[in-house]
């Protein structure tokens, strides 16, 4: 996928977002995001995106620390989240293609590249928190959207030393996408899983199997994983791994 084509779904995502979050209402509780109030969800995105901007724009070498969002409710927040995204919109699009900056996953062909993939999938991913706060069903992403960020989630997130799903004995999960052919194996053991997209080659213990927008949403734990088969997805095999996944794949 091209950098438009992640920065074009950020600056819809970001709207939909925010439209949902004035509709529930700063105070009403994010059941996806157990403890959090939709206040919360709009501080924690948009001082993300003040961060992803400035790490660009300035072209930070350096980690530096995510900024304390302001004590602001109601459509003060609103205002100061959709400020925020606006302007993170603007830097991605007007960087050069070429500039140089920190990244913390090396999953994109470029700095530029990293940022606006990874901001269009955690502004998708609140999206949808600020929904399910809402009690609506998602809205949709694109099938190509949705492989592309269970691909960030299976070889980026958890290839890191920081995941937390781990396995005293060896495990294979096999995911599929049933609508764009993409398969991942994830084998698990007890370091960070290691997934190799493509992989077919022997058996798995469980396999998940749905369309790349179910496999999205489960995956990032906005739907359960329970593959129920009814418009969802299917899940064959051990489904303590599928429980396993839910419990400690969130990511910090």
């Amino acid at each position: 996928m091209k950098i438009i084509d992640f920065v074009d779904p950020l600056a819809r995502e970001g709207e939909l977002m925010a439209r949902a979050a004035e509709e529930a209402g700063t105070d009403a509780p994010v059941p996806t995001c157990p403890g959090w109030r939709v206040t919360d969800l709009l501080r924690h995105t948009g001082a993300v995106h003040r961060w992803a901007a400035g790490n660009v724009r300035d072209r930070v070498t350096r980690p530096r620390p995510i900024p304390e969002a302001p004590e602001l409710t109601g459509p003060e927040l609103t205002e100061w989240f959709r400020e925020g995204h606006a302007k993170l919109v603007r830097t991605l699009s007007e960087a050069p293609a070429d500039v140089e900056c920190w990244t913390f996953m090396p999953t994109a062909p470029s700095p530029l590249g990293f940022w606006a993939r990874r901001q269009a999938h955690e502004t998708t991913v609140h999206r949808f928190d600020a929904q399910a706060a809402l009690g609506v069903p998602f809205s949709a992403v694109t099938a190509e959207f949705a492989e592309d960020g269970v691909d960030e989630l299976l070889t980026g997130f958890h290839a890191r030393s920081r995941s937390g799903v781990r396995s005293e004995e060896p495990r294979v999960i096999r995911v599929r996408a049933s609508d764009t052919g993409a398969v991942w194996t994830v084998r698990l053991s007890q370091e960070p899983p290691h997934t190799v997209r493509g992989d077919t080659r022997g058996p798995a213990d469980l396999d998940l199997t749905g369309e790349a927008a179910w496999l999205y949403a489960a995956l990032w734990n906005r739907l359960p994983l329970t593959g129920d088969g009814d418009g969802d997805g299917v899940i064959a095999g051990d489904r303590r791994l599928a429980r396993l996944w839910s419990e400690t794949s969130p990511v910090a």
